[in-house]
Order: C-alpha cells, then sequence, then structure tokens
C-alpha cells in the first residue's frame, strides 16, 4: 500500500483551509496545518496541526523539510513552491493554479520586478499601494477542482 499522500498548508494566510479539509477527507489524504500561531483544525486522525516557532520563515522550513513526492503543498509564497519542487512535491496557489518547474522561474523573476518597483515608490512622494485582487469564488472554485485533481492523479500511483 502506497504511503499517503499529504497536504502541506502554509496555514498563516491561507483561505482554502475548509476546503482542504473537505476535499482530503474524501480523498484520504493527511494534512498538515502549518504556522506560527495555533489555528483550529477539525478534529481527525488525518488532520494535524503543527505550529513552528516565531523565527523567520520557521513555517517555509517545516513545511519545505517534510514536502515529498507524495505531498501536495499549498501556498502562495513563491520561494516557498520553488523549494518544495525540487523535492518532488506538487505545489498549488490558493487560486488553484500550479507551480510547476515551467512557471516557477517566471514567477520568482516577476516578484523581483515588484519588490524592485515597490521599494522606488515607498518615499517621501507616495508609497506602493495595491497588492493581489480579492480572493473570489471563482478561484474556491478553480482551487477544488485543481485539488480533487491532484488527489486523484496522486491516489493512482
Amino acid at each position: 500500500m502506497p504511503t499517503p499522500v499529504t497536504i502541506l498548508v502554509d496555514a498563516d494566510a491561507c483561505p482554502v483551509k475548509e476546503e482542504i479539509y473537505r476535499v482530503a477527507a474524501r480523498h484520504k489524504a493527511h494534512v498538515r496545518v502549518v504556522s506560527n500561531s495555533p489555528f483550529r483544525v477539525p478534529v481527525s486522525d488525518r488532520v494535524k496541526r503543527v505550529v513552528v516557532d516565531d523565527g523567520f520563515d520557521a513555517a517555509d522550513d517545516w513545511i519545505a523539510d517534510h514536502a515529498t513526492p507524495r505531498s501536495v503543498v499549498v501556498t502562495a509564497d513563491i520561494l516557498l513552491g520553488e523549494r518544495c519542487l525540487k523535492t518532488g512535491a506538487t505545489v498549488l496557489r490558493h487560486d488553484g493554479k500550479p507551480f510547476d518547474a515551467a512557471s516557477i522561474g517566471s514567477a520568482i523573476a516577476t516578484r523581483a520586478i515588484m519588490e524592485d518597483l515597490r521599494a522606488g515608490m515607498d518615499g517621501p512622494l507616495g508609497s506602493a499601494g495595491g497588492g493581489p485582487p480579492p480572493f473570489s469564488k471563482a478561484d474556491r472554485s478553480n482551487f477544488l477542482q485543481s485539488l480533487d485533481r491532484v488527489l486523484v492523479k496522486l491516489g493512482r500511483g
């Protein structure tokens, strides 16, 4: 019998935790909800809360250290996504879009450009505003479909 699939959740800013619990239960996948502060998780043998210390990137380090080819990592963090891809894990953003070998390089480059733009806009003449667009029902639906697809694929082999 293969090792169970484990979903590793970068939980501090994750808007789809409830959806993860539902889909994981249907597929009998394990879930690790990783954060710097405690979150309420369902009472289940398959769902565990992992609270790490407040150190910089402590949650990311825990997730990257535990990611395997039988893991699905749910995160919006591009650099964490890159680390987990190197372990063979599947990485999904909260909107269901995957980070993969083809997309991670351009995502990292875009992140660097945006950081430079924000740094140039901060100062006496104004500040960088904005951020990602609001999380939508379509994003939630796309995430559910993507997670289900990934778990079916991993469940087959």
